[in-house]
């Protein structure tokens, strides 16, 4: 992550001292367990992510692409160090279209980058406090120091369902060297597309209740952790954020310290012993448990597939299509200085988008690029990982490994609601996951940045008033169906409508906007289901719970017909009095039988 960054005041280097040692020792201490993480939170369902001082490398000498990235127009602009930007990424395949439009690790002559006047140079880091304080030394230099050449990195790249855990980390440390010098989200280059995912025995995707009492490893708090947990609130089931304890009625967690640690733990077949608890109270015995599911990303779940095998991916980022945008997040005062420069950073790599989403050899050289910058396997790998497959794996099994996409200037506007009528995706994706940490770990997050205070659209907005993209965003297509095949998540809603009518109460409309932001995460096809008690004559019921089920439909088009279009929808239907899932003998029964079910799932 982020560097500190010496100051220029008398006693900066005590101060850069003290600085460096709180930030590594508090990441240290609870990475360490040295500060308690949440013990005392119980289970629950979650609700519907050494400080090297290492100076930035200078530009290297421009060298020309050995093979052409494909027919742009040529700029007359040229790269000079005032336009140098230091960037850190993961290695993920969702970055190719930036990777290409960049040529490598430093901007090389006659790519779409150097074209567009950028001098961008790129570093691989996984590790993500690293990157916080590689930011945190950028601003106090920036922001603090006033350098012309500012130390640190400029922006980094992460999981967009990563950003509410990354910011509440983060903007705390900058906002110290003013509130204008805080990180915010200008855009995203991708997407994934499959390849993140959670990994579990083909009897938790059969049947997701046979989770409960489960053991997963995972890197915490992270993105493959989130869907995780969005499966889990989709299917009413606890996580047990103690990851020293058992709960035999809740998902249980071991932390690993990366994506592929996690991945490794289940290969080894690691255990443990731990206590048994009941709702996070102890039951004064203990249990061996082992290591029978993942949450990762390509190659980790390559990893798991081909040295073990006998996991199944349940599921992934190809049915919670929005939910991990790779989003690029800049210092908001560099920004708002560089407004041009950045724009045409970003213009660049969502050029190289468009040619990585319709050529195949351009794929195939950005990947040939990816596995230089990311200085891991092959050319062949990256490009094979990004379509994304259908493989065997060691014990016999069909499992889908990979998957990315790349984003234009139009992906762009419609996952930020920038298009005539769009409504902000991200938006959505950021709250869900923001408010799942927060009531997962209170004490360890206890809020997170509001998105409106971290997501800056201008950078979008001008390079849409001067380019009009030359593909299509990249959007799921509905064809009508008569239900849902297989089911990924089955949730019950208790939805306020008026007595007796199919009109919304002001809490049931603040109810269907958190399912709103819920259902607008994935690409899934819907089921809605309504019910009532048995108070009133059937008929009466039958129809009032159809009305309802129709309610709710109307509600979510209402807000983004573009994302809940009519196909979307694989049946609309009310049950009446016909299953109840409480006893009606009581006002508490009766209330739980008043509900809408939602079924999300896949149409094949």
């Amino acid at each position: 992550m982020e560097k500190m960054r010496t100051t220029k005041i008398n006693k900066g280097p005590v101060f850069v001292l003290f600085l460096l040692l709180l930030v590594g020792g508090y990441w240290l201490a609870m990475r360490y367990e040295i500060i308690p993480q949440a013990q005392k939170v119980a289970p629950s369902v979650p609700p519907v992510a050494n400080l090297p001082n290492d100076p930035i490398p200078q530009p290297k000498q421009t060298t020309t692409l050995t093979t052409p990235v494909a027919p742009v127009p040529i700029s007359t602009k040229t790269t000079s160090a005032t336009n140098n930007i230091v960037g850190e990424i993961w290695a993920w395949n969702a970055q190719s279209g930036l990777l290409l439009a960049n040529g490598g690790t430093q901007t090389v002559s006659g790519s779409l980058m150097h074209r567009h006047g950028v001098n961008l140079t790129l570093r691989r880091n996984d590790d993500v406090p690293q990157m916080q304080a590689n930011m945190v030394k950028f601003a106090q230099d920036f922001c603090v120091n006033n350098s012309p050449n500012p130390s640190g990195i400029h922006f980094v790249i992460i999981m967009g369902d990563g950003a509410p855990s990354f910011l509440a980390g983060l903007n705390p440390q900058l906002a110290k060297f003013g509130q204008d010098c805080i990180a915010e989200i200008i855009g995203a280059v991708g997407f994934s597309h499959g390849e993140d995912k959670f990994m579990g025995p083909i009897a938790w995707k059969l049947d997701p209740q046979t989770a409960r009492g489960g053991l997963a490893a995972a890197y915490l708090r992270d993105g493959d952790w989130n869907i995780a947990m969005k499966w889990l609130a989709d299917n009413g089931i606890c996580n047990n954020p103690n990851e020293k304890t058992y709960d035999p009625n809740c998902l249980n967690w071991v932390a690993a310290d990366s994506y592929i640690d996690a991945a490794q733990k289940y290969v080894s077949g690691y255990c443990e012993t731990r206590s048994v608890v009941n709702a996070g109270v102890p039951m004064l015995q203990s249990k061996e448990v082992c290591v029978q599911a993942v949450a990762t990303w390509t190659p980790g779940d390559v990893t798991v597939a081909k040295k073990k095998g006998g996991l199944v991916s349940i599921v992934s980022t190809k049915e919670y299509r929005w939910q991990m945008p790779a989003v690029v997040i800049a210092n908001k005062r560099w920004v708002a200085t560089h407004e041009d420069m950045m724009a045409e950073m970003l213009a660049a790599a969502f050029e190289g988008g468009e040619l990585v989403k319709t050529n195949s050899a351009v794929l195939r050289k950005a990947a040939e690029i990816s596995a230089e910058v990311y200085k891991e396997e092959t050319a062949e790998y990256w490009e094979k990982y990004f379509k994304g497959v259908t493989e065997k794996d060691a014990q016999g099994l069909n499992v889908e490994l990979g998957g990315s996409r790349v984003n234009n200037l139009a992906d762009n506007l419609h996952l930020f609601g920038l298009e005539s009528g769009g409504n902000n995706i991200f938006a959505a994706v950021y709250n869900v996951f923001g408010n799942i940490l927060v009531q997962q770990y209170p004490d360890l997050v206890p809020s997170y940045p509001p998105v409106e205070e971290i997501l800056n659209l201008r950078i979008l907005q001008k390079i849409a008033a001067k380019t009009t993209p030359n593909v299509s965003a990249d959007l799921p297509e509905f064809t009508p169906v008569t239900g849902v095949k297989q089911i990924v998540a089955r949730k019950s809603w208790s939805i306020g409508f008026e007595f007796g009518k199919a009109a919304l109460t002001k809490e049931g409309e603040r109810t269907l906007e958190e399912l709103f932001d819920q259902v607008s995460v994935t690409s899934l096809v819907i089921e809605v289901h309504g019910h009532t008690d048995n108070i009133g004559k059937k008929a009466k019921n039958q129809q009032l719970s159809e009305e309802r089920a129709f309610a709710v439909k109307s509600y979510l088009q209402q807000l983004s017909i573009s994302n809940f279009p009519d196909a979307r929808f694989a049946r609309v239907a009310g049950h009446g009095d016909e299953n109840p899932v409480a006893p009606n003998t009581t006002e508490a029964g009766r209330a739980k039988n008043r509900r809408v079910d939602i079924v999300l799932g896949t149409a094949s």
